[in-house]
């Protein structure tokens, strides 16, 4: 930690990484997200000419400094506290949702006033005396640990209610989606060679369609437990799912490099997720197609292949059951031949969800820096 009087930025750092949870509850798999937070001091290091801006430089460390306790668990504000602070809720990631849409405003209007000298020699002194790269730290670590917050809210309702699950899932990938197309492109010359992940257009825009395909799996779970969608819709709705994350996947190879800090498990997640939903897809196309009167092909249409056993034990026996009854069926009623790999259809995703766009909020409150000419 560095001494207040040579330099205010007091790094406290949390290990990040992107991994798969095992803890998910099979049906929504997910990966869990460490953020690196560094609590800031503005104020004792950025000069300013009167009270109003030294007033907003020293709400701007405070609600940083909540959040940073709060998410490296070193607050010591009792549960009641932080309830009453809340709005009376008990949801700790609700908590940090609000927590966060209280200090954006304020961050955004100091990054708007920053910007406007943010050539000039004092600012960029300020720069280096806090250790950090002005709009680009600021706007990518909050926003990022804002989309992941939203998050794991979004987890939190289900199974209890989708349709706010699905919801939040499509709020948290506005927020990856407007970082990775508003914020990193325009930072692009300002960002270090050496940047984290979360700093790269690749991995913000993958997690951003890995938020869609959550928001879309939501959806169709609730078609499921409804029952009254036909197998056709549901093979199309949950190869879109895949077809979302082959995406995410095809996004993070086009970033050269821009991978090297995920972790593997995180990787894994993302495959085999989309496997999980290839195989529900298929499963789905082949209850159609027997519904059809076409069992030769249904039967064809079901994979049961070892490799995937290690993910999704459960649903390759569900498949499996599938496919044995389907060819007993064929054996002793319909006696169809069982055509090949190249002579069985293909399957279409359909993708329903959309983003729900992030509309960044500023404070409207001037700020005057005490900038020096010719220093």
């Amino acid at each position: 930690m560095l001494k207040k009087g040579n330099n205010a930025a007091k790094k406290k750092k949390k290990k990040k990484k992107l991994a798969c949870n095992k803890t998910g509850d099979g049906q929504h798999p997910h990966y869990e997200t460490y953020i690196i937070i560094i609590e800031i001091v503005f104020e004792d290091v950025i000069a300013v000419r009167d009270s109003v801006s030294l007033e907003h430089l020293k709400e701007l460390s405070s609600r940083r400094r909540v959040i940073e306790h709060s998410i490296n668990q070193t607050s010591f504000i009792i549960e009641a506290i932080a309830r009453e602070m809340s709005g009376g809720s008990t949801s700790r990631s609700e908590q940090e949702c609000l927590r966060l849409e209280h200090y954006l405003p304020l961050l955004e209007n100091f990054i708007y006033h920053a910007d406007i000298v943010n050539n000039s020699s004092q600012m960029i002194r300020w720069t280096s005396q806090l250790k950090i790269q002005w709009t680009s730290f600021f706007q990518i670590d909050t926003l990022f640990l804002y989309g992941a917050v939203l998050r794991e809210r979004a987890l939190e309702f289900l199974p209890a209610d989708l349709e706010q699950s699905a919801f939040i899932f499509r709020e948290a990938a506005g927020v990856f989606h407007y970082l990775a197309h508003e914020v990193l492109p325009s930072l692009h010359s300002a960002i270090s060679a050496e940047k984290p992940p979360e700093a790269t257009s690749s991995v913000t825009s993958a997690i951003s369609l890995i938020c869609l395909a959550k928001a879309q799996a939501v959806y169709i779970r609730k078609a499921e437990e409804k029952g009254n969608t036909g197998f056709g819709v549901l093979e199309k709705l949950h190869h879109g799912v895949a077809d979302l994350l082959s995406e995410a996947v095809g996004t993070l190879n086009s970033g050269i490099g821009d991978s090297k800090g995920i972790s593997s498990r995180f990787l894994e997640f993302i495959t085999s997720c989309k496997a999980l939903h290839e195989l529900r897809s298929q499963t789905y196309f082949a209850e159609g197609l027997k519904n059809d009167g076409q069992v030769g092909i249904a039967i064809g249409k079901i994979p049961v292949e070892d490799s995937w056993k290690t993910f999704f034990r459960k649903e390759i026996e569900n498949s499996a059951d599938t496919l044995r009854k389907f060819e007993h069926e064929n054996e002793f009623v319909w006696h169809e031949k069982i055509p090949s790999g190249d002579e069985l259809p293909l399957l279409q995703g359909h993708k329903i969800v959309k983003i729900e766009p992030y509309r960044p909020k500023k404070w409207e409150r001037e700020l005057a820096f005490k900038i020096w000419l010719n220093v």
